[in-house]
């Protein structure tokens, strides 16, 4: 059993091990201080303006096409947004992107949430639910009766990644296959894809893209774009925050359909500024997949550590979850971190394990998490001591 702390003990971590910035949280992740620093700047004449406007509009058109950039959309392609977070989102896509029947993958707390909202929807088909223990990952299966296959790019709560690909086998939308749709909150901008193997990959910005939460935004195909007008065309009725055909029509015009958290929006075009100013997803990708390299190396050569995730080509390149030998407690640890100023390292609570999750968000420098993992081998030897 490990045990429960009480107290926290009084250990002070020598500042030239201490990251340069503590904050390794999965979500509300690190906010770049450039970024704010921008939004100081914009403030007088952008925050408490109508959104209806160009001032706002603007910001809303320059991130519509900093993200068709950074994701290298094809031809026809589009970038829809709306209020509300991935979980409106899904509630949004049971009325809008299913026509009768979903395939979900199911590996942790919020790869399971779409199942679960398609499953509770009155006038859709039983889903089918593909599930994997946490720390893998299941693959979707190919059927002909299958309108969406349900994707999750990383699952936050248990630190797994997956490929983006096409279920293998199956039709492509055009010739009456399946629409391939990807929850990419904790992934988008921190892992590679390929915008080919998806017709909707849906986010939220308060992970890799360093904003607040409470938006949502989906990359979607023309055929996705073909569903959402079918649907409609159906007669089905929808809530209008809800309706797919609203949101579109909104983003197609550079705004959304209900009034929109400006702050946010103008930290998510910063950020999407500031990949693409440094070379696109590679830039971002590649500050996540340094991160990674640095975490997993020191915890696999660690005797009191181990990456949760067994399989190396499943561990996640933006979140990691480090397990911790039975005689040292993890949530100590934490405590101690988060007295030292370094904070959010704690595990997802329903997983229950005794670990650490760490964000690798491409706002956390590489360097930090170096930091991080020698100020984690100083507490733990002072603890043994």
């Amino acid at each position: 059993m490990i045990p429960y702390v009480t107290d926290t003990p009084d250990i002070r971590i020598p500042a030239n091990l201490l990251p340069t910035d503590g904050r390794f949280g999965a979500g509300p992740s690190k906010v770049r201080p450039e970024a704010v620093e921008a939004l100081a700047a914009a403030a007088p004449t952008f925050l408490g303006t109508s959104h209806r406007q160009k001032t706002v509009k603007s910001v809303v058109g320059s991130l519509r096409a900093g993200l068709d950039s950074l994701f290298s959309l094809p031809d026809g392609y589009e970038v829809m947004l709306g209020n509300g977070g991935t979980t409106c989102f899904w509630d949004a896509a049971t009325f809008g992107l299913i026509e009768r029947k979903s395939q979900h993958l199911s590996f942790g707390e919020f790869s399971s949430k779409f199942g679960t909202a398609a499953a509770q929807a009155p006038h859709l088909d039983d889903p089918e639910i593909i599930k994997a223990d946490v720390g893998t990952h299941p693959l979707p299966v190919a059927r002909d009766d299958i309108d969406l296959y349900a994707l999750t790019h990383n699952e936050t709560s248990t630190g797994v990644m997956m490929p983006i690909l096409r279920p293998v086998g199956a039709a492509l939308p055009a010739d009456g296959g399946g629409l391939v749709a990807v929850d990419a909150t904790s992934g988008a901008g921190g892992l590679a894809v390929d915008a080919n193997e998806f017709d909707a990959y849906y986010f939220a910005p308060q992970k890799c893209f360093g904003s607040d939460g409470g938006l949502w935004v989906a990359l979607l195909s023309p055929a996705a774009v073909e569903r959402i007008g079918s649907i409609a065309a159906t007669g089905r009725w929808v809530p209008a925050s809800m309706d797919l055909t609203i949101a579109l029509d909104n983003s197609r015009l550079d705004q959304t359909y209900n009034t929109p958290a400006l702050a946010t929006l103008f930290l998510f075009d910063d950020q999407v500024r500031w990949f693409n100013d440094n070379g696109g997803l590679g830039f971002s990708t590649g500050r996540s997949d340094r991160s990674a390299e640095i975490l997993y190396t020191w915890a696999d050569n660690s005797d009191f550590a181990t990456p949760f995730v067994t399989r190396e080509q499943d561990r996640s390149h933006v979140i990691g979850t480090i397990d911790f030998d039975d005689s040292i407690d993890a949530a100590a640890i934490a405590k101690i971190l988060r007295a030292n100023g370094i904070v959010d390292t704690e595990p997802y609570r329903k997983l229950g394990r005794n670990q650490l999750r760490i964000a690798m968000f491409p706002s956390i420098d590489p360097d930090d998490i170096a930091a991080l993992c020698a100020c984690i081998t100083h507490v733990v030897g002072a603890l043994a001591q």
